[in-house]
């Protein structure tokens, strides 16, 4: 028999306890046949895993070494990217001024339990859709259902969040903003499949290929939600409302504002908008309540997001002469889109939230209201026959959820494309809760001018 030394024992050991603690987290017992691998890398070495070192030829030694290095590199960022954290960066200004555009986060999956992922075969730091090639990044089989494993804590109420697009299971590769479902109840099915052209191709992607969005936190499972003159109350309860909450303004001035008063009043270039030189917010002008002058013109003004901080600062700009809040008629379609709630932007619901083990009546509000959780998200087929509800084939008149939902929204309330518009959040589409900002750029400036935000560098991302 073969002897091995204590070296090879010790380092053995070593690998054999962590990788069955790792076992053990996963919950999976199969998990242990890698211990086979690991007693011949560590001890008998049937396999010759390092062979190549022995190679008389330097060049294919150098090369392998490379590939050594690059394949253990792929796996390493891998493992880390789906147990530990992965790196985000903030596309959009839809939680400004809590998170900056522009910001790139570490975000943990830690602190909810990192989920198994749906499909293990995929290119590391890669969404969906691999650069310059222009092909899905992952192989669809095979495709495995929901898991995570335990975790440091569990999504809290005004948790900053870090989740999948749940109306991105369905998406029109040329045209997919608004989503597909909104596209559907606009347009109507057929011309989105039919016309390639505009729309592209219609595909699928797995919970874990769909495009990854932040929000904050503010249902929680089993909670009645409402929204009542952009006041967000819980079980008839006001809700805290975040720090830096802003909504759109349409401010009149008698001049132009300059650059120092923009950057006084926190407003980026790409936020700043001219209503008065623009033909589609000129036109609602004297719908918001301004006036024109004799010879038909109107003063200047401008569309932008404001703090209660930015508004009072602007308040007492002397260039300043009037501030109306943008009204909710302006807010465009609501959640569900394919049923009539009267329900705005402004003002939504009240809306009860899913929570795991509840059961709701099926009637037809329901339906509106719960027919993608049950379908889409809990995976069931849902059909309606003879004025019966069909789930799975069987006739129902209650369901029971599987899973828990939130309802996430922006800070910037009136620039965010949030649950008031494509509904609720799923527990398996959660992936896991910003920690840290390590870079902050601002596109606005130059690199000497405040390009770098370096007040907001190795910050810590707080709930509020």
């Amino acid at each position: 028999m073969k002897q091995f030394t204590s070296k090879q024992w010790i380092k053995f050991s070593i690998a054999a306890v962590l990788y069955i603690l790792f076992t053990i987290w996963m919950q999976n017992g199969w998990l242990l046949l890698g211990l086979i691998v690991i007693a011949d890398i560590f001890l008998t070495h049937y396999i010759p895993w390092g062979a190549w070192k022995k190679s008389k030829n330097p060049k294919v030694r150098n090369v392998l070494e490379w590939v050594d290095d690059i394949l253990f590199a792929l796996v390493a960022v891998y493992l880390i990217n789906i147990f530990i954290f992965q790196n985000y960066q903030i596309p959009s200004s839809s939680l400004e001024k809590s998170l900056l555009t522009g910001d790139y986060l570490f975000v943990s999956k830690l602190s909810y339990g990192p989920r198994i992922p749906n499909t293990p075969l995929s290119f590391p730091l890669v969404q969906n859709t691999l650069p310059v090639f222009d092909t899905k990044s992952y192989l669809e089989w095979p495709e495995w259902g929901y898991k995570r494993v335990k975790g440091l804590g569990t999504v809290k109420r005004n948790d900053i969040v870090v989740f999948n697009f749940p109306a991105g299971d369905t998406v029109a590769l040329k045209s997919q903003n608004p989503d597909y479902y909104t596209q559907v109840a606009m347009y109507g099915y057929d011309r989105l499949r039919l016309n390639k052209a505009v729309y592209g191709d219609i595909i699928y992607r797995p919970v874990d290929k769909r495009e990854n969005y932040v929000k904050r936190c503010i249902g929680m499972p089993g909670d009645v939600f409402e929204i009542r003159d952009n006041q967000v109350y819980i079980n008839g309860k006001p809700g805290k409302n975040p720090e830096h909450m802003q909504f759109n303004y349409y401010v009149e001035t008698d001049g132009p504002l300059t650059e120092d008063q923009f950057r006084l009043l926190n407003v980026s270039k790409e936020d700043r908008v001219l209503a008065s030189n623009d033909s589609y917010y000129r036109s609602l002008l004297p719908f918001l309540g301004f006036s024109s002058n004799t010879s038909g013109q109107y003063n200047m003004v401008y569309r932008l997001p404001l703090t209660e901080k930015a508004r009072e600062i602007a308040r007492k700009l002397s260039v300043v002469k009037n501030m109306i809040i943008e009204p909710e008629v302006l807010g465009g379609p609501t959640y569900p889109v394919d049923y009539e709630t009267e329900w705005t932007r402004d003002n939504y619901g009240p809306l009860w939230i899913p929570k795991k083990g509840e059961t709701i009546t099926l009637d037809e509000k329901n339906l509106a209201l719960y027919h993608r959780c049950i379908k889409n998200y809990e995976n069931n087929t849902l059909e309606i026959e003879n004025g019966k509800v069909l789930i799975n084939g069987q006739e129902e008149t209650n369901y029971t959820f599987k899973y828990d939902y939130y309802f996430m929204m922006g800070d910037n309330r009136h620039n965010s494309a949030d649950s008031r518009a494509w509904g609720f959040v799923p527990e398996d589409h959660v992936v896991g809760k910003p920690i840290l900002i390590w870079l902050s750029l601002n596109k606005d400036r130059s690199l000497f001018d405040g390009g770098i935000r370096w007040n907001r560098i190795f910050r810590m991302v707080h709930t509020d």
